[in-house]
């Protein structure tokens, strides 16, 4: 299974502990973690998840820029479109934070119906709030495993 962490790439210190914990744990439940591949959120959930033992996707708008802790890295040059494939890719997405680029992931996840769990970002309808990244996780990795 797979499941994505979506948030912005300029991220405050408390969004970037949530992701990581997030990351991680994806990891410790033996799920493949799939984001944008940058900085911010994306790194910090990439981070966690290596120290866990786990694999990272990293689908980049561009063509370069990877954060380190990607193992495997697409380059895609398709700018914000690559949220499609980020989200598309997932089983369930995560949302921790984030400004407008994560607003069309949220979207974009919504009308793939996909199940999205969202930890201080947008309140929107669909997106199920969550206290803490353990609780996302859990309730993603839940969500993935039914999607199949």
């Amino acid at each position: 299974m797979q499941i994505a962490i979506v948030g912005a790439g300029d991220c405050s210190p408390e969004e970037y502990e949530a992701a990581e914990i997030a990351g991680y744990l994806i990891a410790g439940n033996h799920e493949t973690l799939v984001c944008g591949g940058l900085g911010g959120v994306m790194e910090a959930a990439c981070k966690g998840a290596k120290e866990a033992g786990g694999t990272t996707v990293g689908i980049l708008p561009g063509t370069g820029g990877e954060n380190p802790y990607l193992d495997v890295v697409i380059r895609t040059g398709l700018g914000h479109a690559r949220n499609a494939l980020v989200v598309g890719s997932a089983d369930a997405v995560i949302a921790i934070g984030g400004k407008f680029g994560t607003l069309s992931e949220i979207a974009l996840a919504l009308k793939m119906k996909k199940a999205v769990f969202g930890v201080g970002t947008w309140k929107i309808d669909g997106v199920f709030p969550c206290a803490t990244p353990e609780e996302a996780v859990l309730m993603a990795v839940r969500a993935s495993r039914l999607s199949r």
